[in-house]
């Protein structure tokens, strides 16, 4: 029987070895800090979305995109392979004018007729120049900071009371629901622009689903504990990919 039990053992110890998750950029925890992985390969598990990943990776979801030249709207699918080797793959670098010394041979004046004046093309339509005005996402009192150290906290962390209301922070589209970043818990991100994110963190029940259109101030999910020690809101602001301090965003209360 001792032998058996330690077949069983060694049998379970070797099966979880065997196991090759993709890796893991957020912290077990108390506060989610994710930094930029600019190496190796995601495997897209059931419920990721191309938001979520690059909200992982700390990479903008266009330039992660164009790496892996994945069309919009941006659809992808569990098994498929994310590069994150962006150093060269996700650059663009502009063409330069040929700088050849050698000038072409000199060709006979030809007289042209007179040029008449060129009309002026019609105005474009304003396009929006990607500001967003934020509003604050819950009532509580910030108990812990933005820092832009590369391990401290990318959002900041409102207190309140479990089931307590967690609303849109500005107009957008839920591109992500799920659990599946490690120390955030129940997540949700709304997209404001081809530029702007926010995340809504630790959420106790999610009040709306993926592709949802939302309005500012509307009510998206209520306060929880989830992935954290406590009941608090994790909020977070993104332009471009890269974490921005919320407070400077935030009107003041």
């Amino acid at each position: 029987m001792r032998a058996l039990a330690a077949f069983l053992v060694w049998l379970l110890v070797s099966g979880c070895s065997a196991v090759n998750f993709a890796p893991v950029v957020d912290i077990y925890g108390q506060e989610p800090k994710p930094r930029k992985v600019t190496s190796g390969t995601h495997h897209v598990r059931e419920g990721e979305t191309l938001y979520s990943i690059a909200w992982r990776y700390g990479w903008d979801f266009r330039a992660l995109a164009r790496a892996n030249n994945i069309p919009a709207p941006y659809t992808i699918y569990p098994g498929q392979r994310i590069s994150m080797a962006l150093k060269a793959s996700g650059s663009t670098v502009a063409s330069k004018p040929s700088t050849s010394s050698s000038k072409p041979a000199s060709k006979p004046s030809v007289s042209k007729p007179a040029s008449q004046p060129t009309p002026k093309p019609a105005p474009s339509p304003k396009t929006p120049v990607g500001l967003v005005e934020w509003r604050w996402p819950a009532s509580g009192e910030v108990v812990e900071s933005f820092s832009s150290a590369s391990q401290g906290r990318k959002g900041i962390a409102i207190s309140g009371r479990r089931n307590s209301p967690v609303v849109a922070a500005a107009p957008g589209r839920v591109v992500y629901r799920g659990s599946g970043l490690t120390g955030y818990g129940n997540l949700l991100i709304i997209k404001h622009s081809e530029r702007w994110l926010s995340a809504y963190a630790h959420n106790d029940k999610m009040m709306v689903k993926e592709g949802d259109a939302v309005k500012v101030g509307q009510q998206v999910a209520t306060m929880g504990a989830s992935g954290t020690f406590r009941t608090q809101l994790h909020f977070e602001i993104r332009k471009d990919g890269k974490p921005v301090d919320p407070m400077g965003y935030l009107p003041k209360r």
